[in-house]
Order: C-alpha cells, then sequence, then structure tokens
C-alpha cells in the first residue's frame, strides 16, 4: 500500500500541468497505463488557440468563436475563465521550454476552422508532442513528483469498498485512492490519495476509425461513473473531418486542421471544391458541419473518401509547416505538394465527460477531473479548434490550487481492503475480448456515427447489453488484465454515448439525428447521466 497526498491518473499536459504546481505542497505520484508520453496530447498536431496579438484579435471575439462553435451549449463563465486566463498559462508553457514557432520575433500565429482571427501557437504539425515533452522534461527535475508506468488504475476507492452502500443519489461519495494493476507483476495494488485527479483523455477507440492512440479507451470516464459519479454531455463526439485515408491503418494518421487553416480547400474526386454548397464559410466551417457535409459528399458520389489540397501552395510553406504530414503521405505514395490527400472524418475528440465544476471539482469528493475526460462546460456541443490543450492547461493550473488548499484538511482512510482476486483464473481466451472490442467499435461507427436515428440508438443500445452482459461475466471470473479492463471501460463509455443521444431529442452541434433535424426553442438543456 503507497500513500501519496496527490494522485494523478494520466501523464498528459491536464495531469502534468498540475502535478508541476501541487508539488510544491507535497508529494505526487503519476501513473500511467504506458509510457510517460504516450498520450492524447503527444497526437495533437494543430497547436493552442489564445488571443496573443491584442492589436487584431481580442478576448471577446475568442470567447464569441468558441460560443458559436458551442452551438448554444456552452457555460459562458467557463468560457470567459479559459479564454482570459489562457494566454497566462502558455507563458507558462514558453517558462518550461515549450517552443513555438516564430515568424522572427513575432509567434508564428495560425487560424482553423471556426476562428475569426489568426490565434494558434503550434510548433510546426507536431505542436502537442513539443508540449509533451516539456512538461515531462520539468516533472523528471522536480523530486516530488514520481511516474509509475506501466500502471493501470482498475478502480476508485470509495465507501463502496468500506461495505456502505452508495447510489447515485449519495450526497457525500469520496474518493480515497485507486486499486491499480501493476502491468510488470500482474498484482493489483492500493495506493492511497489525500486527492485524486484523473486525466485520462478521451474514449476515441470505442469507433472503429479513430485519430486517438489505442489507449484512450474511456477510464477515467467508467470509474467514475461506476462509483457513482456523474457524466455529461457524452453524446457530443467530435468527429475531424480529416483523417488520411488509408485502409487498414489503426489509429487513424490525423491530418490536421491547419492545413485548412494556410489554405488547403476539400474537394471531390473531380477536383471541384464543395464545402461552399454547405456553409459560406467553406473549408474553414466548424468541424461539426464539414464533417456531415463530408459524409454526405461521400453518400451522394460512393466514394469511400475526398480530398484536401494543398499542393498549389509552395513546396517550402508544406515542408516547413507540415513535415510530419508530408513525410507520413510520401510514405504511402503521396507528394502533397503535387498530389491532393485522401481524407475521411474519424472521431477525434469527446466535449462531454466527467462532470466538473470551474474549479475541477467531480460530484465524488476529493476527486477532481481535467482534459478531454471532464465535462467543464467550454466546449458545449462542438469544441473549436485548438481550445482542448488550453482548457486542460487552465483547468490543470486552477485544480492544482484548489487541490493545495484542501489537501491539509484531508485525512487517510486507512481501513482499506486489499484488491480481492478470490476465485478468478488466468485467462486463456483473449479471442474473446478481442471480438467483443471489435463488434463494440463496428456497432458504434455503424449506428452512433455522425449521423444518427433513434432506430439505430435502440437498436446499439440492445446489442451493446449483449456484448456489455458477456464482458461483466468474463470479468467476474478472469484475473485482470489490461486489455479486459479496457474493453470494459470501452463498453461503459459506449453506453453512455448512447443514453445521452437518446435524451437528446433534436439535432445541435456534434449530435444529429435524421428524427429531429432542428434545434428545439429556448435554452438547450446538457444531457446528465
Amino acid at each position: 500500500m503507497q500513500k501519496v497526498d496527490f494522485l494523478v491518473i494520466g501523464s498528459g499536459i491536464a495531469g502534468l500541468s498540475f502535478a508541476l504546481k501541487a508539488a510544491a505542497k507535497g508529494k505526487v505520484l503519476i501513473l500511467t497505463k504506458v509510457n510517460a508520453d504516450e498520450t492524447n496530447t503527444k497526437y495533437a498536431q494543430g497547436g493552442i488557440a489564445a488571443v496573443f496579438d491584442p492589436e487584431t484579435d481580442s478576448f471577446e471575439k475568442h470567447i464569441s468563436d468558441t460560443l458559436i462553435a458551442g452551438d448554444g451549449l456552452c457555460d459562458r463563465k467557463i468560457v470567459e475563465i479559459v479564454v482570459t486566463e489562457g494566454p497566462d498559462r502558455i507563458q507558462e508553457l514558453i517558462d518550461y521550454g515549450t517552443n513555438f514557432d516564430k515568424h522572427g520575433s513575432e509567434y508564428d500565429l495560425t487560424r482553423e476552422g471556426g476562428h475569426s482571427e489568426k490565434r494558434i501557437l503550434h510548433y510546426k504539425d507536431i505542436t502537442g508532442k513539443e508540449i509533451e515533452r516539456a512538461l515531462l522534461e520539468q516533472v523528471s527535475k522536480n523530486p516530488n513528483i514520481e511516474i509509475l508506468t506501466h500502471y493501470y488504475a482498475v478502480e476508485i476507492i470509495t465507501q463502496h469498498h468500506l461495505g456502505i452502500e452508495v447510489t447515485r443519489e449519495t450526497n457525500d461519495i469520496s474518493c480515497f485512492g485507486v486499486y491499480a494493476l501493476n502491468v510488470h507483476t500482474g498484482q493489483v495494488e492500493t495506493i492511497l490519495s489525500k486527492i485524486t485527479l484523473m486525466a485520462t483523455g478521451g474514449a476515441g477507440n470505442i469507433y472503429s476509425a479513430t485519430t486517438n492512440p489505442v489507449i484512450a479507451t474511456g477510464d477515467g470516464i467508467a470509474m467514475i461513473y461506476r462509483a457513482k459519479g456523474r457524466v455529461r454531455d457524452m453524446e457530443m463526439i467530435q468527429f475531424h473531418p480529416t483523417s488520411l485515408y488509408n485502409p487498414g491503418e489503426y489509429p487513424s494518421f490525423l491530418i490536421t486542421e491547419a492545413v485548412r487553416g494556410e489554405g488547403g480547400v476539400l474537394k471531390n474526386k473531380r477536383g471541384e471544391e464543395f464545402m461552399q454548397n454547405y456553409d459560406p464559410r467553406g473549408s474553414l466551417a466548424p468541424r461539426d458541419i464539414v464533417a456531415r457535409s463530408i459524409d454526405a459528399e461521400m453518400k451522394k458520389s460512393g466514394e469511400d473518401h475526398v480530398y484536401l489540397d494543398i499542393s498549389f501552395k509552395s513546396k517550402e510553406l508544406i515542408l516547413q509547416h507540415f513535415p510530419n504530414i508530408y513525410e507520413k503521405c510520401l510514405s504511402i505514395g503521396l507528394d502533397i505538394s503535387k498530389d491532393m490527400i485522401p481524407v475521411v472524418p474519424a472521431a477525434h475528440y469527446l466535449c462531454g465527460g466527467i462532470l466538473v465544476d470551474e474549479f475541477g471539482h467531480s460530484t465524488i469528493h476529493r476527486l477532481f477531473a481535467c482534459g478531454e475526460c471532464s465535462s467543464t462546460g467550454l466546449h458545449g456541443a462542438n469544441r473549436l479548434a485548438s481550445n482542448s490543450l488550453l482548457e486542460a492547461a487552465v483547468f490543470g493550473h486552477r485544480i492544482a490550487f484548489q487541490a493545495m488548499e484542501d489537501v491539509d484538511k484531508i485525512r487517510f482512510q486507512e481501513n482499506v481492503p486489499d484488491w480481492n482476486e478470490f476465485g478468478t483464473e488466468q485467462s486463456n481466451e483473449e479471442i474473446l475480448v478481442t471480438h467483443n472490442l471489435r463488434e463494440v467499435q463496428r456497432m458504434m461507427s455503424d449506428y452512433v456515427g455522425i449521423v444518427r436515428s433513434d432506430f439505430r440508438l435502440e437498436r446499439a443500445l440492445r446489442r451493446l447489453k449483449l456484448v456489455k452482459d458477456e464482458t461483466e461475466e468474463f470479468y467476474k471470473k478472469t484475473k485482470l488484465s489490461v486489455k479486459l479492463c479496457e474493453l470494459r471501460n470501452l463498453v461503459q463509455c459506449a453506453e453512455l454515448v448512447i443514453r445521452c443521444a437518446m435524451k437528446r431529442k433534436e439535432s445541435r452541434g456534434l449530435h444529429y439525428t435524421t428524427d429531429y433535424p432542428y434545434k428545439l426553442g429556448g435554452k438547450p438543456e446538457n444531457s446528465v447521466l
């Protein structure tokens, strides 16, 4: 049994930003289920949005762009907090050693879909990887922070594990730490904490096509929901309009929105632009509109993809801004300085998640959530491009200072029992896990994708129940493995997406249903479970 002041689950920008500040107050332990740098942050290509040029930009413009993209579901107070506090947090990232591209002494700000001004700071086309590098470098120098790699958080510990009944209506549920599987030993260890931060990223792998790394399995969201915490707006899944069409590759390779920000345009197989037929903003319309437009074009033409064309720009610009994309496409025989890029939408970002307040408190005491796994109210029904890294940095900071205030008032819960795996056996049927995972991914892509309907949602829920029952039965009898736990979490997250989608009797933002192809009047409701 270990005891720490601050326990962080996840090692992306959210968890690391928090850890670097909380370490000033006490011992911080970071758990990550693979290597420390294997996070959704690492795969963020485009950049981080903030008002850095007051001569052309303003907080009010950034706030307005965010609210417009969020399609009526944003919390304006949260939007104002993130936008106004964002520049200071980005300056901290720079002070930590993060590099952003410059023209001379000025930052090379670019524009992406939904933004009215150039306000995206970036580092080539690997911005997230650069931020992750700088943060991990700072963490490695801090004697108060320890990272345990290949530790998989299985469940958060609450009163439930002390034999006390807990329901979703219980208002004093508290988190005492986690049970974590040490992948090296196969043993489940007990880790007690005064404060726990869930920073586990998204759940893109509930779909068969996603830009997320394979580790994005909704672990934190599923754990908190099982512990009777609240989640919100899980139906709001952002499909990135432009992942590279390369059959057989999983996960899908992201073609950053910054390509369109630099002038790239979407075209059909005849080389004709089509986005003006759907939105006056053309290829720079918000992602939900672009993804649905591409989906419509593909259905119209019967083709498996459309094209993104940046070939009319200079090769120098392409190599300077998109070297990683250039090399990737070249590896499959495409020279993007001459050829159009075949693209298709793929699951990219979860705008809903664990319900939190303006300081990152979840509905479970002593438990905070930050980053993609959380629902702060910033993104609403559709995330504005490059607002996610910004949100993680701002809330990592806010949560750290709240947690540092709270930690001295909290004592460890001493009488937590060890993990009980009595009666379980080692599995030799991993094919069952793999089969169920593929079935969930295929079903979610077919029935709960870019375009939905009541019939598709009901059918998906019925089929998912069979998989869930089978998975839970297997889980009870089998010694834990990461793949089994990930499957269980993906099934839980898929169910939450479907149930939230069924609650929303309207089309709004990322949720489009053929049964309700309009928005209801009045103030829209959040989908809370």
